[in-house]
């Protein structure tokens, strides 16, 4: 094999351009139909549903990395002969979506009350409808390999009659009932939320302690709340029964202060003593757990509240007030009239609308809920028994938690845009469920043209639950969905595991009879380079399309991987993209070094021969092997940024920093081994292969221009084959031996460039070996020192002695000595050592604490806790052999 000199490509590698490149092969891909399942392929089916991304959002940095991963996924499995089908689509995200357009309305001086419902909801389905669009072509701009032919949305209609069927038999079913009951109300968007769509916030806020007189006495009973203006719709005081403090004012009457109305004095076990004074306003109408005292009691239920916020009749004199107004008048009267005892600062945990932030009221409603005890036990089940699956799987406890302490689902919202509840009414208030309006048979004794459709509309997430088989047709028995349901994996992030998750699977069992899918991959959430979650309001997001004009699709989705470790959130600047551009920059230009030397020779690219091998070509092709089972071994995991770490540093390190180098002609001009040549063509298609799910676009464009140059006919790398190891090419001791002539080639150019020694400068090596065999292998390879490490002459030896004037270092099993007398600034090289001290003493003590630590020798496993024992030997031999080389340059 020749060696290399210190020439680079003949040409000057042509710079990458993802703009020149991208969207011309993406419309090659649509323009062929490549993403297009085939249902009659006979292959194994794949299948995702695409979490569908809200028509109000547009790309962030959230939605750019779950699409990365599923996108990932799916062609990894096309290229692995399977009929991988990825369905796109869009939610009609009700209240976000109407927020909006009532917003619009606002400005041109109208409400949708004025123009009615049905043209509000043509001005909203044009708005929506053409969001949806935006936020697909998006998704094509990052590569998503969607089947675009089977996009869906939630509002359609094949998707609507999907949810008035499962309405419906849920209804019949005893499982949907409506309810005069607590619900969270939103003031802002004027409409109910479920217990998941509230999110907490800390904010500072203020306990008040307000006395209530008792009726025909001058005592008080004190009373702590965070809300005083709902004491006007209080109907009792509750002590704890086992209070003693309190026993003798049990069955008493109260004076409400303000109001005047007489109020009881009940018991009841949910009374803590120990919070506040021991008593507690009932508010039945404004309360959970006061709801339930007041039907453990039978008090009556006072609702101050209108649905805006504003206190209604019921508040007396407050009437019409905003109710934060009315807090600060009802305040200032129960300050003159003697009821306010004290004030105090109180950190106070509020629920919010997790769409306008603003803080919701519990308000007593008539709503509609799903009964979820039931359905929630198949549900729990298959996570118990491992037929789903949660990456990382710690996340099946979240899951576990929520699932065993279910509540009731609230579904009905009191707003236009979504699926309107198929529930109608007779003018005498009889209802009538069905999924169209009923007929006479279904309403006998009524006139169907007579019924009124309940105005209100479903929660989005009624929709969102069907989607892994309402987008395949159900409850039709389509072919999409005998063929591609269940899917087989569902990636999302944290928040979403009970809004929509759980839910999905609690639908698929009540339905299908089945799980929706056996994996669900939960992915980091995006942070800033502070640690703080990037979001639109705080400021701190990054536009994916901005990173994509900048540096392509390509450096997005391989930046995104590698940034996010598996099971934690990834902490992202704009700099971390630079790292997913210089890698795609890379494996272009090795590309054309590799391609431009194929010339008139046919090499062929899923075969070697064997018998035409030396030694750094098997050493490629077992670290291919290896790198193969490695990366299978982690998709297997879902372990996908360990993927991409691990094609990262096969690619950069030994394909290109060693292989190809080592490969290199001494001279410009000059051909490379032909045997050589062929294993570097064989390996950089096996690299495409592994890469394409992560970097579609450069790996096809240079998968073409291979076949151009070889000869090859194949239109596109997307349907594989995908890589696999026979394990025949992996050789341990090969590895072994080259990891230590890397070792020393590698430890030589470190001391080189940290005294800067110039690369035209040659020098000897010496090398101290612990063992004679390493000398030995070194001594075989002279010639790869002299290319790589820039060496004149080798001495290796166990009695190597230190020459005048040379710099050192250590590696493991050896010491290194580079004679370079005139060539070094003596002072540099003591600052050197001293500071390769300083880092070997600071990872000696860490591992010393380790090895001390007794849960860590009680719980790590014997061979680990041997491998730190032998690091912590290794540190300290170094540490020694360092110490008397530093002794020795003060003598120079």
């Amino acid at each position: 094999m020749m060696s290399k000199g210190n020439t680079t490509n003949d040409k000057k590698a042509k710079a990458y351009s993802p703009a020149e490149v991208e969207d011309n092969i993406y419309e090659r891909w649509l323009k062929e139909g490549y993403f297009k399942a085939n249902l009659d392929s006979g292959k194994k089916s794949y299948s995702i549903v695409i979490p569908p991304p809200n028509v109000t959002n547009v790309l962030h940095l959230g939605h750019a990395l779950n699409s990365t991963i599923q996108d990932i996924l799916i062609r990894r499995h096309r290229m692995d002969n399977c009929e991988a089908v990825w369905i796109p689509g869009a939610d009609h995200a009700g209240i976000a979506t109407q927020v909006i357009v009532e917003k619009e309305l606002t400005k041109e001086g109208l409400t949708r009350r004025e123009i009615g419902r049905e043209k509000f909801l043509e001005r909203t389905s044009t708005w929506a409808l053409s969001h949806k669009e935006q936020i697909l072509n998006q998704l094509k701009r990052m590569g998503c390999s969607c089947d675009w032919t089977r996009t869906r949305f939630t509002l359609d209609e094949g998707l609507s009659r999907a949810v008035a069927e499962v309405f419906t038999h849920l209804y019949k079913k005893g499982w949907i009932y409506k309810g005069h009951r607590i619900v969270n109300w939103c003031p802002s968007c004027q409409t109910s939320l479920s217990d998941d769509e509230v999110e907490h916030r800390q904010m500072d806020s203020h306990l008040w302690y307000i006395k209530y007189k008792l009726k025909g006495s001058d005592e008080f009973l004190t009373v702590a709340t965070t809300r005083p203006e709902t004491m006007l719709g209080d109907t009792a005081l509750a002590v704890s029964p086992k209070d003693r403090r309190y026993k003798k004012y049990v069955g008493k009457t109260i004076i409400l202060p303000i109001l005047e109305r007489e109020i009881p004095i009940v018991a009841d076990n949910y009374v803590d003593p120990e919070f506040g004074t021991g008593v507690v306003k009932v508010t039945p109408a404004h309360d959970p757990n006061d709801f339930e005292i007041g039907r453990r009691h039978d008090l009556e239920e006072v609702n101050i509240l209108n649905t805006d916020g504003s206190l209604n009749e019921n508040a007396g004199k407050f009437k019409g007030m905003d109710r934060y107004e009315a807090r600060k008048q009802l305040i200032e009267e129960l300050k003159k009239k003697g009821h306010l005892e004290k004030t105090e600062k109180y950190d106070l945990s509020a629920g919010t609308c997790y769409r306008c932030h603003n803080i919701v009221e519990p308000y007593l409603s008539d709503q509609w809920f799903v009964k979820m005890d039931e359905m929630a036990k198949p549900a729990i089940e298959a996570v118990k028994k491992g037929k789903i699956r949660f990456h990382p799987e710690y996340w099946s406890k979240t899951y576990l938690h929520w699932m065993e302490n279910i509540r009731d689902w609230c579904i009905s919202r009191q707003l236009w845009w979504g699926h309107r509840l198929p529930v109608w009414y007779a003018e005498d208030g009889t209802a009538f469920v069905s999924v169209n309006r009923p007929t006479a048979e279904e309403c006998p004794g009524y006139d169907p043209a007579s019924l009124t459709q309940d105005e209100d509309v479903l929660d989005t997430w009624f929709s969102s639950w069907l989607w892994p088989f309402s987008t395949m047709g159900w409850p039709e028995q389509t072919p999409d969905l005998k063929t591609f349901y269940p899917t087989r994996v569902l990636t999302t992030d944290p928040p979403i595991i009970f809004l929509w998750v759980a839910r999905m699977v609690m639908a698929g069992y009540e339905f299908m009879g089945e799980a929706p899918f056996s994996d669900v991959y939960i992915h980091g959430t995006v942070r800033d380079a502070n640690g703080v979650r990037m979001s639109k309001s705080l400021g701190n997001g990054i536009d994916p399309l901005e990173i994509i004009d900048k540096y392509g699709a390509d450096a997005l989705r391989m930046s995104l991987v590698l940034a996010t470790p598996d099971g934690q959130d990834p902490w992202i600047s704009r700099n971390t993209f630079e790292l997913g551009r210089n890698f795609v920059n890379k494996l272009h230009q090795v590309s054309r070094f590799v391609t431009m030397r194929i010339g008139d020779s046919r090499p062929n690219l899923t075969e070697i021969d064997d018998s035409d091998l030396v030694i750094f070509d098997k050493w490629i092709l077992s670290r291919l092997e290896r790198t193969i089972q490695a990366v299978d071994k982690s998709f297997t995991e879902y372990r996908l940024s360990t993927v991409a770490k691990t094609l990262y540093n096969f690619v950069w390190n030994d394909y290109c920093s060693w292989y190809i180098e080592l490969i290199k002609p001494d001279q410009p001009g000059e051909p490379i081994r032909p045997g050589s040549l062929n294993v570097a063509i064989y390996v950089l298609n096996q690299i495409l292969r592994l890469l394409h799910p992560i970097v579609p676009f450069v790996t096809e464009n240079i998968y073409l221009e291979l076949q151009k140059q070889v000869g090859g006919t194949e239109k596109t790398i997307m349907f594989g084959p995908w890589p696999k190891s026979d394990g025949r090419h992996i050789d341990d001791k090969l590895e072994a031996s080259l990891e230590q002539i890397q070792a020393v080639v590698t430890a030589v150019r470190s001391v080189r460039a940290e005294l800067n020694v110039h690369p035209s400068k040659k020098s000897d090596l010496y090398v101290r070996v612990d063992d004679q065999s390493l000398a030995g292998l070194l001594e075989k390879h002279i010639d790869y020192f002299r290319s790589l490490a820039k060496v004149e002459n080798l001495f290796a030896g166990t009695d190597i002695k230190k020459p005048p004037v040379s710099a050192s270092t250590i590696i493991s099993g050896a010491e290194i000595f580079v004679p370079l007398a005139g060539l070094i600034d003596l002072e540099i090289e003591r600052k050197r050592l001293e500071k390769e001290l300083g880092n070997l003493r600071g990872l000696l003590e860490k591992i010393s604490k380790k090895l001390a630590n007794p849960d860590f020798l009680a719980n790590a496993p014997d061979d680990v806790i041997v491998k730190e024992k032998a690091k912590k030997d290794d540190f300290q031999e170094r540490i020694e052999k360092l110490n008397k080389n530093l002794e020795q340059i003060m003598d120079w």
